[in-house]
């Protein structure tokens, strides 16, 4: 064996024993548990609806962990286990963010919630005060019929009041012609009596007219 291949082999024996270095396996390991770490958590933003919520910083992240995913792959290990430490951090952030907003839209629905019910608790209590309204109306309209439908009977069963009227007539009576009369004169001294005045005698009558009244 010349120089040449000898020292091409003793690099390949210190290549050999720099992979079997635990400190070497160690790195390696660390990488593939970062990697392994910022996978768990993207799928978690998945599940938590990241995608819709906050697609471009998820995005990101995948990007990044795809980028650790790589450097493994090439022996850069260090690079990998940064790149995959930026993924996870990245992912706790659009993380908190999605559940920051759903806390949010769920604060808003419930407020929404509550303003619905006052109103509708409102909205209730007027109908019931227009209801009581509208019952105290029929009560004082059944009331006012009552007392009318009273009053007609009374007056049904009340008999008709009578008033009476008097008329007096005068009347006085008519004086009679006197008859002319022939007598011969005898001269005899005799006594005569009195005679009434004809025509001064007065009538009175009096009529009572009884009506009744409805």
């Amino acid at each position: 064996m010349n120089g040449k291949h000898w020292k091409a082999g003793v690099a390949a024996l210190a290549l050999t024993l720099g992979l079997a270095n635990p400190a070497f396996a160690g790195k390696h390991d660390r990488a593939k548990e970062a990697i392994a770490a910022a996978e768990a958590k993207l799928q978690a933003n998945d599940t938590a609806g990241a995608r819709a919520e906050m697609p471009a910083g998820q995005a990101e992240a995948r990007r990044l962990l795809n980028t650790a995913k790589e450097n493994l792959s090439a022996g850069h290990k260090s690079q990998a286990i940064a790149n995959a430490n930026q993924a996870s951090a990245l992912a706790e952030t659009v993380l908190g963010e999605v559940q920051k907003r759903k806390e949010t839209q769920a604060s808003l629905q419930t407020q929404q919630a509550q303003a619905d019910a006052s109103v509708a608790q409102q909205q209730a209590a007027e109908a019931n005060a227009r209801a009581a309204s509208a019952e105290q109306s029929a009560a004082v309209s059944a009331a006012q019929a009552q007392a009318a439908q009273a009053q007609a009977a009374a007056a049904a069963s009340t008999p008709p009041a009578q008033v009476e009227t008097t008329v007096t007539t005068q009347s006085k009576a008519t004086p009679t012609a006197k008859k002319a009369v022939r007598t011969k004169v005898v001269r005899k001294s005799t006594k005569r009596a009195p005679v009434a005045a004809s025509g001064s005698a007065v009538t009175t009558t009096t009529t009572t007219v009884k009506q009744a009244v409805n």
